[in-house]
């Protein structure tokens, strides 16, 4: 007799529980104002993207090689938004992490739970955006960039910004809500700042610059300049990983999903912070529903959601969040100039200040160590709760250990990463950190974008898989990391 699969064991088959069949609950449909509180992981990861490629690697890239490479920012910004909307597309069908979809696949749930932690602890355990925060902090108390002999008090002051990120993720109810709250704040804040900064002070052919360097034109010859001569491709590939926020980082936006309650993740629980919170049952599998026509409504209104936290709050923020400071830069920096070390969230403060006074240059500094000092947080919360929920996941003995409480294991995570993270300031300058961390976000695309067209074509019911120009763009995205990855391999060796 020939024996076949369900898709319940498909899904079951890396050594998993299967998805557990439930309704699909009932979407908000907000109106004006409402919509605030509907977005959120979308909030989560700009916020998160502004101060790495937008605020340090793009100012690198744009002051020594021209706007006219804003058109690579520019591209990936669109695959990563339409990379995010399939990425939720999994979460809102099952309820669970993307992550936790890979290690639904082959060869087992644990290979793939090593292989994704690994990859998220090179991207981003190394604290660049605290000891770059360090940086704008040290100008706005000694106004002056620091130099080699002020290492030590950098490190220092390094140190205790990466302990107060810590700080704040041991209060609130639900510490999903607390970084949105933080991200909102952020977003307009920074937003406001450097519209309000870049009409005062950068003139008309700088913008005209930064409109058509989205094209690839290059105002200065009038033609398109893609790639200009002497391009350094390893900076340039940390930028196109880190233009939108960049691989492991963009995942964890199902795990922020799952937290918000989006789709199937009502029937999931959330972590709870450690002060004010309170013990919350974590559902280690996901859910699966009948798509018959009411629940496949219900669906398109959670999709309607989906759209709206990536296309109208990610996309066109992280486009002006790419665009602004870079015409800020470019207007006070010399073309040409080598803005990386210790002091480049500073250089913008130092240079605006000798031509519109000390006030700016304090405004500057602020903003810059407040973004990096949210990025941040941003980046070690993600970290530490994308682990927390392969472990809870992938181990029954972790689910039962004091008492089944998930504050455990994610505090415990915490721990770790704080005093490695603690260590590994001390190893290399904030940029080179940087740069690294951000290289291996450019694997991470590669691999993930494929992996998660696998899982959202066999994992998920026919009714939920995207649709052919969707699937094209994954490939598409592989191939366009996989080229500034092998450039950068390239120029580095």
């Amino acid at each position: 007799m020939k024996h076949t699969h369900s898709r319940e064991a498909f899904e079951a088959r890396s050594g998993l529980e299967p998805w557990t069949r439930k309704e699909m609950p009932v979407p908000p449909m907000p109106r004006g104002l409402q919509w605030m509180a509907v977005v959120g992981p979308g909030v989560i990861v700009l916020g998160a993207s502004i101060g790495s490629g937008e605020f340090l690697l793009g100012p690198a890239v744009f002051v020594r090689h021209g706007l006219s490479l804003l058109w690579v920012t520019g591209v990936a910004i669109l695959l990563q938004t339409i990379f995010n909307t399939e990425l939720m597309r999994y979460t809102l069908a099952t309820g669970e992490p993307v992550f936790t979809g890979f290690m639904r696949t082959r060869p087992n749930s644990t290979m793939w739970a090593w292989f994704y932690s690994g990859l998220y602890f090179l991207q981003v355990g190394w604290p660049a955006w605290a000891a770059n925060a360090a940086g704008a902090i040290f100008f706005l108390f000694a106004r002056r960039l620091t130099g080699p002999e002020d290492a030590g008090a950098v490190y220092f002051i390094g140190v205790a910004t990466f302990l107060m990120c810590v700080a704040i993720l041991l209060f609130g109810r639900r510490i999903e809500r607390t970084l949105e709250l933080f991200n909102w704040v952020l977003i307009v804040c920074i937003l406001a700042s450097f519209t309000i900064l870049a009409v005062m002070f950068v003139p008309g052919q700088t913008w005209l610059a930064g409109v058509v360097g989205f094209a690839g034109i290059d105002t200065s010859t009038n033609s398109f300049a893609f790639l200009p001569e002497g391009t350094d491709f390893f900076l340039l590939a940390a930028l196109v990983a880190y233009s939108g926020h960049g691989g492991c980082g963009n995942i964890t936006l199902t795990n922020w999903a799952r937290d918000k309650g989006y789709g199937m993740s009502q029937h999931a629980g959330y972590i709870p912070a450690a002060v004010g919170g309170h013990k919350v049952h974590l559902a280690h599998t996901g859910f699966t529903f009948t798509p018959e026509a009411d629940a496949m409504q219900r669906w398109r209104g959670w999709w309607r959601i989906v759209r709206a936290d990536q296309w109208f709050v990610f996309f066109i923020g992280a486009v002006l969040g790419m665009g602004l400071p870079a015409l800020l830069y470019v207007t006070f920096i010399p073309h040409g100039s080598d803005i990386r070390g210790l002091s480049i969230a500073a250089t913008l403060a130092a240079n605006m200040g000798a031509h519109a006074g000390p006030i700016v240059a304090g405004v500057i500094a602020f903003l810059a160590a407040w973004i990096l000092f949210k990025t941040q947080l941003d980046n070690m919360e993600g970290l530490v709760r994308a682990v927390t929920d392969m472990l809870w996941t992938g181990s029954r003995r972790v689910r039962s250990w004091r008492g089944g409480d998930v504050r455990a294991v994610y505090y415990a995570v915490l721990g770790v990463v704080v005093v490695w993270g603690i260590i590994a300031l001390r190893l290399a300058q904030p940029m080179l950190l940087l740069q690294l961390g951000a290289n291996v976000a450019g694997v991470v695309f590669i691999v993930a974008s494929l992996h998660l067209l696998y899982l959202n074509t066999r994992l998920l019911p026919r009714e939920l898989r995207p649709p052919l120009w969707r699937r094209a763009m994954l490939v598409g995205m592989a191939l366009f990391y996989g080229f500034f990855c092998a450039m950068s391999v390239r120029a580095f060796m």
